[in-house]
């Protein structure tokens, strides 16, 4: 579950120089180019990071190219550009834009306590301000956005512009039309019964049953989608830690919960005992699960968003596979009922 950031500390990394303005334009147009491309980069900030990097290779891998060994740069090398021959980068033009921050936009903050018992008082787990949401909104690192924008985030308003990555923008409102899913249930995501038997794959346009799968690889942290062996998205996860574990093994979508509720119970998370000292928290974009749960035939465990994107990848989850919130979405427009779930 996608509840409580990892006690594991990060490791030191080494100092390097600053990159320069064309080459974190040059970083950018390549994670842009990749998000675009459903290969996502994870938090788009500028540099050829670790994710931007398995990003590439299982974008060229979707392209029938051979895979490339790309051991990770070190020290003042760490920020040096992977080979990008043959990718169309020049279609990603121009690499920033100008966005007007909206009167939705300001809607969608508000206070958001620190406590859990406090949360569940609330309706709504809202973005903590306007700079968190438009950094989700335009799939960014929020340390990024503001050395994009500098001394611009602290107070921002309706009406004010700012330089953003030219990517699709995740739009907050539009969450409950997406389709498949269900609206927002009585019942908490992640307390719907097990079902060993789901129903059989939708059939495609064709009339053909499906051929879709999803496989999560634990060791490099990247969920793939499959149309029958045929790579078409990838999106960086969090997987369970070793006392919580992901379910290795075989499975199967039972379905998409939009804007879902969820029950915290601490004894459950931690130790994986349910208890009766727990709290239901209402839907929203700071929900433990984020803003979509694609649960899976087994009793509390899904794939889910999140409430910190910069955990995607650097902490551990208490079992289930977390996204941001940008790319859950995108994974739950591909997927349906019934598809396979391999988790290795």
């Amino acid at each position: 579950m996608g509840v409580l950031p990892a006690a594991a500390k990060k490791k030191a990394t080494p100092k390097t120089n600053p990159p320069k303005k064309a080459e974190i334009e040059a970083a950018t147009r390549l994670q842009v180019f990749l998000d675009r491309a459903n290969f996502s980069p994870g938090r788009i900030d500028g540099r050829y990071n670790d994710f931007t990097r398995k990003a590439l290779a299982l974008y060229r891998e979707s392209r029938g190219e051979q895979p490339q060994p790309t051991p990770p740069p070190s020290g003042r090398h760490a920020n040096a550009p992977p080979d990008v021959s043959g990718l169309d980068l020049a279609s990603v033009e121009p690499v920033f834009v100008s966005y007007t921050v909206t009167e939705a936009d300001v809607q969608s903050v508000g206070q958001l306590p620190t406590h859990v018992p406090d949360e569940a008082k609330l309706k709504f787990l809202p973005y903590r301000d306007v700079a968190d949401a438009i950094a989700e909104k335009f799939h960014s690192d929020i340390h990024f956005l503001e050395q994009l924008n500098p001394g611009k985030l602290k107070k921002l308003k309706a009406g004010d512009q700012l330089k953003v990555p030219n990517v699709e923008p995740f739009e907050l409102a539009s969450v409950k039309d997406i389709k498949p899913g269900s609206e927002t249930a009585s019942q908490a995501a992640n307390e719907v019964e097990d079902q060993p038997e789901t129903q059989a794959p939708t059939p495609g346009e064709s009339g053909a049953p499906r051929n879709v799968s999803t496989k999560v690889d634990t060791k490099t942290n990247m969920l793939g989608v499959f149309d029958a062996e045929k790579l078409i998205a990838a999106y960086p996860v969090t997987i369970g830690s070793t006392h919580n574990t992901s379910p290795i093994g075989e499975w199967k979508v039972r379905g998409v919960a939009k804007l879902p509720r969820f029950r915290y119970d601490k004894e459950m998370l931690e130790h994986g005992e349910r208890s009766g000292n727990f709290y239901m928290l209402a839907p929203g974009p700071r929900n433990p699960v984020g803003v979509m749960w694609i649960a899976l035939n087994k009793k509390g465990i899904g794939i889910h968003g999140t409430n910190d994107p910069g955990s995607i990848g650097r902490a551990a989850s208490h079992g289930c596979i977390r996204l941001a919130n940008w790319d859950v979405v995108r994974l739950a427009t591909k997927i349906k009922a019934g598809d396979n779930v391999s988790i290795q």
